[in-house]
This record gives structure tokens, sequence and C-alpha cells, in this order.
């Protein structure tokens, strides 16, 4: 396989991650967090990190945005539901088990 064809591929790949994502809107992202180590904060991060590898200007809000496919405090408005204690207990045992 040629580089532009892989590339190419991984671009469609992400595309629908993005697609998968917009369609489990019920799935919080700390639930993301403690499951899988990343959300849709990360791949913002992500995001707007690659913009900045190939020189392109990219800030957070804009990188969420193209992630979550709306202004995030939008959808924190319409979908984020407040984190439980089970969740943050089960979040802040990761973070301390990084540590």
């Amino acid at each position: 396989m040629d580089k532009q064809t892989q590339t190419d591929i991984e671009a469609a790949a992400f595309r629908r991650l993005l697609q998968h994502l917009d369609e489990k809107k019920s799935v919080q992202n700390i639930e993301l967090m403690n499951i899988a180590d990343f959300c849709r904060n990360c791949l913002a991060k992500w995001y707007m990190k690659a913009a900045e590898d190939r020189g392109e200007e990219l800030d957070y809000d804009q990188a969420r945005e193209a992630i979550y496919g709306m202004p995030y405090s939008e959808w924190k408005d319409k979908h984020q539901l407040p984190a439980t204690a089970e969740q943050l207990a089960v979040f802040e045992a990761k973070q301390q088990a990084k540590k």
C-alpha cells in the first residue's frame, strides 16, 4: 500500500470514529476516560497537535468544534451529564495509579 492510500484510509477511519462518537452522544467523556483512557477532548488535543505539526493554526476551541461537530459549550449543555461519584472515584483512582 502506498503512503497516500494509507493516509486516505486512516483519515476515513478517523472520520468514521467521529461519526460513531457523534451517534453515541450518551457515552460520556468520563466513561471513555475510565474505560479507554481517552475522550473526545483528548481527540481534540491530538487533532490540534497534528495541525500544529503541519504549520496550521488551530486553537483548542476550534479543535473541539471539529471533534464535537459543534461548539463545546453547546455540546456540553445538550449532552453532558454531571459525573457520578462512582465515575469520579474511578477516574481519580486511575489518575493516582499513573503517578
